[in-house]
């Protein structure tokens, strides 16, 4: 079984910034991919960063590309999500996710963290 937690949500201003933390444990697999995601109420979860675990290549979404870098530290099995330039829009429950596959990591990975809620305020 595979464990993800995530942390570092909170309540932000708009212009500010938060990192969120994503702690892989468990019986973890050999790569693993990591993601995150993000949704609001009455909406369908969103794609917003991916991170190979081999070659360190990321992708975006458009809405965050150039505000958000998504990053990892082997040595702690721990992904990060730098989020700068918050917008309301980003407010949501932020959620980490895993898979072996990295042409899965963008549409259905197979492991995800409980969320953690970061709120922009205007």
């Amino acid at each position: 079984q595979v464990q993800l937690v995530e942390s570092g949500g909170g309540l932000v201003q708009a212009g500010g910034s938060l990192r969120l933390s994503c702690v892989v444990s468990g019986r973890t697999f050999s790569p693993v991919h990591m993601g995150w995601f993000r949704q609001t109420p009455g909406k369908e979860r969103e794609f917003v960063a991916a991170i190979s675990w081999v070659s360190r290549s990321t992708d975006y979404s458009d809405s965050v590309k150039g505000r958000f870098t998504i990053s990892r530290d082997s040595a702690k099995n721990t992904v990060y999500l730098q989020m700068n330039s918050l917008r309301p829009e980003d407010t949501a429950v932020y959620y980490c996710a895993a898979d072996p596959l990295y042409s899965k990591i963008r549409a259905s990975p197979d492991y995800w963290g409980q969320g953690t809620q970061v709120t922009v305020s205007s």
